[in-house]
């Protein structure tokens, strides 16, 4: 048995997406018979979605982190620390947290989005766990000096990039990469509706500025409207609407008239993106999902697969989704289809209506061979010898 810190932002950032993506990868962890807690010792204001502001306390954060890891059987397994305000811990003691940062066989830094020097905390085997590969990546080689000293505090790296490296991906690796993995995903949660829904949706955002990025001389993209954009008649020549579910008042008027002329139904996602268990009824009520990527994941092909996307097969609903090079580590054809042009957007749309039980049974089974939980964490932890 070991001893893993998981270390993220899931109160910081209290979105259903945020909460599975932690809660699976501890969840997982305590399941494989692991002593594996949830930590968040982060020096950013958490978000208060009821504020509708980042905020100097943690009024929603803390009854919001009881909630989750209670509902995913972590009560007792996760501390909270006021590391903007007086250092104080929650639920655990100060002595208690400060040990298992300094003493666990390791310490997973989720997205790296901690950073435990600039707080003066001694960390034992510290591993950036690169949930979204990319843009530190870029930055680090760029030189911008914080994400260096973040980059650097790190004794190990993984990555859900599980193309960088090779040679159609022109991203290089970090130095003392150990692993390249996938979203662990507890499959159980996630099946057991079998009725399915009228539309193909997904759940995304819409425009997000600031973080576009510089590689050899050309922008990449963040904001996935450039991508969505590219394929805006879809529902046309489809013949069916394609919902989006995403924060509606971050969305310009001019923009939702755009995307309904075109035949995409909006739903506004925040009554139940806030809550874990209302995002998952959301995806397995849907038909499929179709999606695109990151144009810095797309262009770049570094591999990146959607967590949410993983969750859409674990309940049995087939996916399209654009093609980011992750082919060489998935299946695709039967249950999950990449694209990158309309006419295989089309294609698959019509391989899985001519079938959609098939398909239906074919993604449950790529969930259940390649994003198990268990499966996932164990190949994990021994590619880093823990």
């Amino acid at each position: 048995m070991r001893t893993i810190v998981v270390v993220g932002t899931m109160g910081s950032d209290p979105y259903a997406g945020m909460a599975w993506m932690h809660m699976q990868i501890v969840a997982g962890l305590r399941r494989l018979g692991h002593d594996a807690y949830y930590f968040e010792t982060t020096s950013a204001w958490p978000y208060d979605p009821t504020r509708c502001a980042r905020v100097r306390d943690s009024d929603y954060t803390i009854p919001y982190l009881k909630k989750v890891t209670e509902s995913f059987g972590l009560g007792d397994y996760w501390a909270y620390r006021h590391s903007y305000t007086d250092k104080s811990w929650v639920n655990l003691s100060r002595r208690r947290g400060e040990d298992l940062l300094a003493h666990a066989d390791a310490v997973f830094n989720v997205a790296g989005a901690t950073r435990f020097a600039e707080e003066y905390l001694d960390v034992g085997r510290l591993i950036y766990f690169g949930t979204d590969p990319v843009t530190h990546e870029i930055q680090y080689l760029n030189g911008q000096e914080d994400i260096v000293n973040l980059v650097d505090e790190h004794d190990e790296f993984v990555t859900y990039g599980e193309n960088i490296g090779n040679p159609d991906c022109p991203l290089p690796p970090f130095e003392n990469l150990r692993a390249r993995t996938r979203q662990p995903i507890l499959l159980d949660l996630w099946q057991g509706d079998r009725l399915t829904g009228r539309f193909y949706n997904t759940v995304c955002n819409w425009r997000q500025t600031g973080k576009d990025i510089r590689f050899n001389g050309e922008i990449y993209h963040w904001s996935k409207h450039h991508e969505f954009l590219k394929f805006l008649n879809l529902p046309t020549r489809i013949g069916r609407p394609i919902e989006l579910a995403m924060g509606l008042s971050n969305i310009t008027n001019e923009d939702q008239a755009i995307l309904k002329a075109a035949g995409w139904q909006l739903v506004d996602a925040h009554a139940f993106t806030t809550e874990p268990w209302a995002y998952r009824d959301y995806v397995r009520r849907s038909r499929a999902e179709f999606t695109v990527a990151k144009d810095q994941n797309v262009r770049l092909r570094s591999g990146w697969f959607s967590e949410r996307s993983a969750c859409y097969l674990a309940a049995g609903r087939p996916v399209i989704t654009q093609d980011t090079g992750f082919g060489v580590s998935l299946p695709t054809g039967r249950g999950l289809f990449a694209f990158n042009t309309m006419d295989e957007i089309l294609a698959a749309h019509n391989a899985i209506e001519s079938n959609y039980q098939r398909h239906s049974r074919a993604a449950q089974e790529i969930a259940e061979e390649y994003f198990c939980a268990k499966k996932v964490l164990a190949k994990l932890l021994d590619d880093l010898g823990l």
